[in-house]
């Protein structure tokens, strides 16, 4: 459970930072901007496999038994998290509606395993990270770092949830396999 705890500091520590400007920018004056972007990779990937490795080592403590239908709820809502994924990624017109589309994906896939799961290190881990998109989108507001997008087809839009759904249907078939919890069977 430490590692799990020390990469969710490590991780998370580390994608705060760019909530806080006076701090970011002194870093980059530090480091130069392609220095800060690598420090901040390797950080960020050390955190990740902290994360990985602590969730998969964590010892399967009950907190609370989910009731059966919240099993059922990341199924209905992790296509709309995907799609609102790859509309942080992909010009779409749904980025005019969504401020911080990957921050408000983030807090979805967040919300819906924490409902789904009622053990220690899976609470800890997608608590954090819903912690971590409210509190970042809390800043994003307070800066203003939610840029005025101008209109794109509508295919980019199709394209948009196209990717998502594929991902989706993707990580359905992959969940077992990647994270030891089989979604479909």
């Amino acid at each position: 459970m430490i590692a799990l705890i020390a990469g969710l500091v490590v991780f998370l520590g580390v994608h705060l930072i760019p909530t806080r400007p006076d701090l970011r920018g002194r870093l980059q004056g530090a480091l130069g901007a392609w220095g800060y972007k690598g420090l901040f990779s390797m950080v960020a990937a050390v955190g990740l496999v902290l994360i990985v490795w602590g969730k998969a080592q964590a010892p399967y403590l009950e907190v609370w038994a989910p009731p059966y239908w919240t099993r059922h709820i990341p199924l209905a809502l992790m296509p709309v998290a995907l799609i609102l994924l790859v509309a942080a990624y992909v010009p779409n017109n749904l980025r005019r509606v969504v401020k911080h589309p990957m921050l408000a994906a983030i807090k979805l896939w967040a919300l819906v395993h924490f409902v789904a799961n009622g053990d220690l290190a899976s609470m800890l881990l997608f608590g954090a990270f819903l912690a971590y998109a409210v509190v970042d989108v809390i800043s994003a507001k307070r800066r203003g770092a939610a840029p005025q997008r101008a209109p794109v087809h509508p295919l980019l839009d199709v394209l948009t949830v196209v990717i998502g759904l594929i991902a989706y249907m993707g990580l359905m078939h992959a969940h077992a396999h990647l994270f030891g919890v089989a979604v479909i069977t």
